[in-house]
C-alpha cells in the first residue's frame, strides 16, 4: 500500500535516508548490500525517483490500482533490458530509453501505463555522476510520461564483467475492459499507418558509436507513446493491431502482422516517411531503412472507414505530426509484406534474419 494519505514523501522519516556516496566511481562495496549500496541508493535513487511508494524500501511495491476495480479491466505486465552502446545518444541515453521502451509496450495492447520498476547492472567503477544524470533523465521521462518508478535493484560487478551499464525495466499498467489489440485481429481492407519518420533511432546509434565519418544532425525519436495512443484510441475504438517499431524496424512488426492473422501487409515505398538524412546514411552502409530501430514509432491496423479521422487526429499530436497512411491489407498472398517500390515493382519484405544493428535498445 501507500504512505499514509496526511504525508508526503517528504514528510516521510526521510532523513533516516539521507546517505551519501563517496568517491566518484561505483566499487564492488556499492553492490554488497551493506552500508555502501544503502548510501548510493539513498544519493543517487532516493534523490531521483522519491515517491511514497518507493521510499519504504521493502522487497515489494505495494501498489494501489486505480481503475482494476472492474471485473473485465486487466492487468498488463511487460519487461525489457537495456544494453545501449554508447549510453548517452543524441536525442536521450539509456535511462529515457528503458522508460520510454516499457511504457510503450504496455502503450500498444491499449493499456494505461502506471508503474514501473527499475533494475541497475553497474560495472565497478563506473562514474556516480554519470549514474546519477541517467537516474535523473529517467525520473523526467516517467513524469512526462505520467508513470512511477515505485521499486528497483541495484548490482555491481567486477570490471570487464558488464559494458559500463544495463537496466532493466518492468511495467505494469491497466487494459480498460473494451480494447481488443491483437496482431491476429487485421482484416483485409484495413490500412497501414505510422506515426512518423522511420529508422531515426538506429541511425542515430550508428553516428553516436562514430566508427564511420558520417556528419549529420539524425536524433533518436525515443519518446513515450501512450498519450497518442490514448487519443487514438478515442478517435477509433477497434483499432485491430498496434505495435512500436522497435529491434527489427516496421518490416519485423508488419511480418508478425502478416504472420498472425494469415494476410498481406502491402507498404507503398513512396509514403514511408524516411528522412533524408537517414535515406542518406542507409545508402552509404548498406542499411535498408524499413529494418532500422525506432524508439517512438508505432504501426497501427485500423478499419478502412477510420483511416482520415484517425490520421488528422494523429497529426494534432507532438508524437504525431508526421502520421502517414503508409499501405493497405490484402487477402493474398497470406502471411507475406509486400513493398511497392518507387520504380513500379514489388519485392517481398521478408523478417529480419540476424541484427543489423547490434546492441541498439
Amino acid at each position: 500500500m501507500s504512505a499514509p494519505a496526511d504525508k508526503t514523501h517528504n514528510e516521510l522519516d526521510i532523513r533516516s535516508r539521507s546517505g551519501k556516496v563517496r568517491g566518484d566511481v561505483i566499487t564492488l562495496a556499492h553492490g554488497s548490500g551493506g552500508k555502501a549500496m544503502r548510501d548510493l541508493i539513498d544519493d543517487v535513487f532516493l534523490s531521483s525517483f522519491g515517491n511514497d511508494y518507493l521510499l519504504p524500501l521493502e522487497d515489494q511495491a505495494r501498489l494501489i490500482m486505480h481503475g482494476f476495480d472492474h471485473k473485465n479491466n486487466r492487468l498488463a505486465f511487460t519487461t525489457d533490458s537495456y544494453v545501449v552502446d554508447p549510453l548517452f545518444f543524441p536525442g536521450g541515453n539509456i535511462g529515457t530509453l528503458a522508460v520510454n521502451g516499457t511504457i510503450n509496450d504496455l502503450a500498444v495492447c491499449g493499456a494505461k501505463p502506471l508503474y514501473l520498476s527499475c533494475a541497475y547492472i553497474i560495472e565497478e567503477g563506473f562514474s556516480v555522476e554519470l549514474l546519477r544524470t541517467i537516474a535523473d533523465a529517467m525520473q523526467a521521462a516517467a513524469e512526462k510520461a505520467g508513470v512511477v518508478i515505485v521499486t528497483g535493484d541495484t548490482k555491481v560487478v567486477q570490471r570487464g564483467a558488464a559494458d559500463k551499464l544495463f537496466i532493466n525495466t518492468a511495467g505494469i499498467g491497466i487494459i480498460p475492459a473494451k480494447i481488443n489489440i491483437s496482431a491476429h485481429r487485421a482484416q483485409a481492407g484495413d490500412v497501414i499507418i505510422s506515426n512518423g519518420y522511420i529508422g531515426d533511432h538506429g541511425a542515430a546509434i550508428v553516428d553516436a558509436r562514430g566508427e564511420f565519418a558520417l556528419e549529420n544532425s539524425i536524433e533518436s525519436d525515443c519518446q513515450p507513446l501512450n498519450d497518442l495512443i490514448e487519443r487514438m484510441i478515442e478517435v477509433c475504438p477497434d483499432i485491430h493491431c498496434l505495435r512500436d517499431a522497435t529491434r527489427g524496424g516496421i518490416a519485423t512488426v508488419l511480418n508478425e502482422f502478416a504472420q498472425a492473422s494469415s494476410l498481406c501487409m502491402v507498404i507503398d515505398e513512396s509514403s514511408v516517411p524516411i528522412q533524408e538524412e537517414v535515406r542518406g546514411m542507409c545508402e552509404i552502409l548498406g542499411l535498408d531503412p524499413l529494418y532500422l530501430a525506432n524508439e517512438g514509432k508505432l504501426i497501427a491496423i485500423v478499419p478502412g472507414k477510420y483511416a482520415e479521422s484517425l490520421l488528422a487526429a494523429m497529426r494534432q499530436h507532438p508524437a504525431g505530426q508526421d502520421t502517414a497512411i503508409i499501405g493497405e491489407v490484402k487477402s493474398s498472398p497470406k502471411g507475406v509484406v509486400v513493398l511497392s517500390t518507387l520504380f513500379g515493382g514489388e519485392r517481398i519484405v521478408d523478417m529480419l534474419v540476424g541484427e543489423q544493428l547490434p546492441r541498439i535498445c
